[in-house]
């Protein structure tokens, strides 16, 4: 059975320091609004359905403690919870997406008393939890749809059950292959400069038992060229009405190899991930991170003191360049029309 990855737990968030991962194992306890802040920001819980999880339960933690008199009251203190949640990380919209819903929750039930609107707002955040498990699953076997008995797959950063509320959105297409008896392999980029793919998406492989492969991120033309992928799949942290996905950096160079070499190219992510106010993908925000996560990655350096750094989160991958998008609802191809 997969591990939980975020949860609520007497009072408070409990979730796995994905920071620790592979070496270690530790769950870690968030007491207030700030410590899930920080969680999210230095990425000890990190994957788009898992941030939105992290939002909401950070917001039952940010109002639980309310001295609210009136729902006037607890409003505006819910809105200030949940406007500085939605500083920590621009770029997966399910977090504004659970931020969303979880301030539409309060709204539609402003008539309550303020005990009560609490305890609506936690099982909001525990159904947010409990949707995305059966959501991962229903992609997972949407998506085993395309993968073939034998077949190689690529997969860049980390799209499993590390990521969401246990199963996975890239990574359940994969599960779910294996589940069903095919023989699978995987190739698992490691993904720079803070090697998701390294310490996650091949930690988590390999305790479901799959044959997995580490290469560096530059080698993977070269295993395309060699003809051991027969397709790739990915997940996303924002899809634009068009199709166009953000994900995280390299997966665009990853899909220009792909359509070079006439690999399928495949994202998976439930349609919360989906954003239709958005034309394009040229409408993402992308968010920068810090340099020293280029320059001294895990704590040493290598790169001189004082060098430039350019370091964007995620790239876009254009629409033209994705065979299918996998969502629980189904199978997408192009031309993207997401009727949901």
């Amino acid at each position: 059975m997969p591990l939980p990855t975020i949860e609520w737990h007497d009072g408070k968030v409990r979730l796995i320091d994905q920071t620790l991962l592979p070496n270690e194992l530790r769950y870690i306890e968030c007491e207030n609004v700030d410590e899930v802040w920080e969680a999210i920001k230095v990425l000890r819980v990190r994957g788009a359905p898992a941030i939105g999880i992290a939002g909401a339960l950070g917001t039952v933690l940010g109002i639980w403690n309310s001295e609210a008199k009136n729902y006037f009251e607890f409003n505006e203190h819910l809105q200030k919870v949940t406007s500085y949640l939605a500083e920590s990380r621009p770029t997966a919209v399910n977090l504004f997406w659970a931020l969303d819903r979880m301030k539409a929750v309060a709204g539609a039930n402003k008539d309550k008393d303020i005990q009560h609107l609490k305890g609506i707002l936690l099982a909001e955040a525990q159904k947010i939890i409990d949707e995305d498990k059966v959501i991962c699953r229903s992609i997972g076997r949407n998506g085993a749809e395309l993968i073939k008995d034998g077949d190689t797959i690529l997969t860049h950063c980390n799209a499993g059950g590390l990521a969401t509320a246990d199963y996975g959105t890239a990574l359940a297409v994969i599960f779910t292959a294996h589940e069903q008896g095919k023989q699978i392999k995987v190739f698992a980029d490691e993904t720079r400069p803070l090697l998701q793919g390294a310490r996650l998406t091949a930690w988590e492989l390999m305790q479901a038992g799959i044959d997995v492969t580490l290469i560096c991120d530059n080698m993977a033309a070269q295993v395309m060229k060699e003809g051991r992928i027969n397709c790739v799949i990915v997940g996303a942290d924002r899809i634009a009405a068009n199709g166009d996905t953000a994900n995280k950096i390299g997966t665009y160079g990853v899909a220009v190899l792909a359509k070079e070499h006439k690999i399928p190219f495949y994202v998976a992510a439930p349609t919360s991930t989906l954003d239709l106010s958005l034309a394009t993908g040229d409408l993402i925000p992308i968010e920068q991170r810090k340099a020293e996560e280029i320059t001294e990655g895990f704590g040493k350096r290598t790169a001189p003191q004082g060098v430039k750094v350019y370091n964007p989160a995620f790239d876009v991958t254009p629409a033209r360049l994705i065979d299918a998008i996998i969502t629980e609802k189904g199978i997408i191809r192009p031309p993207y029309n997401f009727n949901y």
